[in-house]
């Protein structure tokens, strides 16, 4: 008998952090790196925020609470979602999770049996691929392009449906692309939904990256969409808006009161509840009006280096890059400088073992890392599925301008190395 279940070699991983043991290698190295690989804010979490939970703390408030979340941080959530989406919510509809990975689990675990098709972007928040598989339902990718900004219209969803789908993906502002839907493209979804999906076809609405919008854009949901609230499970949380990544706040709106009752159940199974002095932070970045203020500033640094970074990129031979409407990634075609590099040619003189580790972006991606010390990921990372033949990298421009700018410098002088490139895969035999 095996040691571990089955199901566990279906269990996808986060490239974002897994590359960090190649970072900490170079850095034993002694060498400089620049990370452009994790998708954190480079900010601080507010400190009126921060004082409100040590306040918290100091009082006491640091016992178990409603694994639900308390009622004061689910109300003001309730509020949030009614001003921002137009929709009325109660607080019995809200569970509050560590972080806003929690519900993507919760949902399959909820929603999606074993042969159930679950549609989903891609390139797309990893995890979503991932549990597909862990849970056994059947991947259904939409494959975004580059050509139409990372989004995807309502024929495009409505040629991935079928009568299997149970569970379809939304997230915009999309991570990795920076890719938003619009107003418009979210209503057309919204037909198409009602029309083909029966009433028990789920979707989920990520949008944790909602208050990071550029060129003055407002957040647009599908949660405010004619009989999509009954539907939805929408998600979002602290870690990106508000700069508090290490804080884990995350939260789910549920279809119904009973949906809501599971994902409680869930937390009570898996951790308990989220710690009340946070949670009682994570509060007040709803309700203090100075944190309007804080995530402005932080967004209009975030578009500053948007603006600069993109030109930069496009002046590399090799390198196309689009102008991301959201989040803080920038996603640039690199399939110019892998020819240019000959990275198809390394690629294809691999074994077939070695193949399966790796793809032409993720060899670039490593040279980049062992050569020049900047940290990115490949499109591979962002759901492998169909990937195939579509060579990019994510960037965070989550960074200083001068790291950004030494990190640009860095990669124009990588894609005319190509002896360098041939060196590196002799020398490091990362794919053996």
């Amino acid at each position: 008998m095996a040691l571990l279940a089955n199901r566990l070699t279906n269990l996808g991983t986060e490239n974002a952090f897994k590359v960090g043991e190649d970072i900490q290698t170079c850095v034993d190295r002694g060498m400089d790196v620049i990370k452009f690989n994790l998708g954190a804010p480079d900010f601080r979490s507010a400190p009126h925020l921060n004082q409100v939970s040590i306040t918290e703390l100091e009082a006491g408030n640091s016992g178990y609470c409603d694994p639900a979340g308390i009622a004061s941080f689910r109300q003001a959530i309730a509020n949030h979602v009614r001003l921002s989406r137009g929709i009325d919510v109660t607080p019995d509809q809200v569970i509050v999770t560590p972080g806003a990975k929690p519900p993507i689990g919760y949902t399959f675990q909820t929603y999606v049996n074993p042969g159930d098709e679950v549609v989903y972007p891609s390139p797309g928040f990893p995890i979503y691929e991932s549990w597909v598989t862990f849970v056994g339902a059947t991947p259904v990718p939409i494959q975004l392009s580059e050509d139409t900004g990372f989004a995807f219209t309502a024929e495009e969803l409505a040629a991935h449906l079928t009568e299997r789908t149970k569970l379809i993906i939304l997230c915009s502002p999309s991570n990795p692309t920076g890719g938003v839907l619009s107003r418009e493209n979210l209503r057309d979804i919204a037909n198409v939904i009602r029309d083909r999906c029966r009433p028990d076809v789920r979707i989920y609405a990520d949008e944790i990256y909602e208050h990071i919008l550029f060129d003055g854009q407002k957040h647009h949901s599908i949660f405010s969409e004619e009989g999509m609230p009954e539907r939805t499970v929408l998600v979002s949380g602290h870690s990106k808006g508000f700069a508090m990544t290490g804080w884990r706040l995350g939260w789910a709106v549920l279809p119904t009161t009973d949906e809501a009752a599971i994902f409680k159940q869930l937390n009570i199974n898996t951790i308990s509840c989220v710690p009340p002095f946070l949670q009682e932070g994570g509060r007040a970045a709803y309700e203090d009006p100075s944190t309007i203020k804080t995530v402005s500033e932080m967004v209009t640094a975030f578009e500053r280096r948007r603006d600069w970074v993109v030109p930069a990129l496009n002046s590399i031979t090799g390198v196309t890059c689009q102008l991301p409407k959201g989040s803080f990634y920038v996603f640039p075609n690199v399939a110019g400088v892998c020819d240019r590099l000959g990275i198809f040619e390394a690629y294809e003189a691999l074994s077939s073992t070695a193949k399966r580790k790796t793809t032409p972006g993720g060899m670039l991606q490593m040279f980049l890392l062992y050569r020049y010390g900047v940290a990115t990921m490949d499109r591979a990372s962002f759901g492998r599925i169909g990937s195939e033949g579509q060579h990019f990298l994510r960037l965070s421009i989550a960074n200083s301008m001068d790291d950004i700018q030494r990190g640009i410098a860095r990669i124009k002088e990588a894609v005319d190395d190509s002896n360098g490139f041939t060196n590196f895969v002799k020398e490091e035999r990362l794919w053996d």
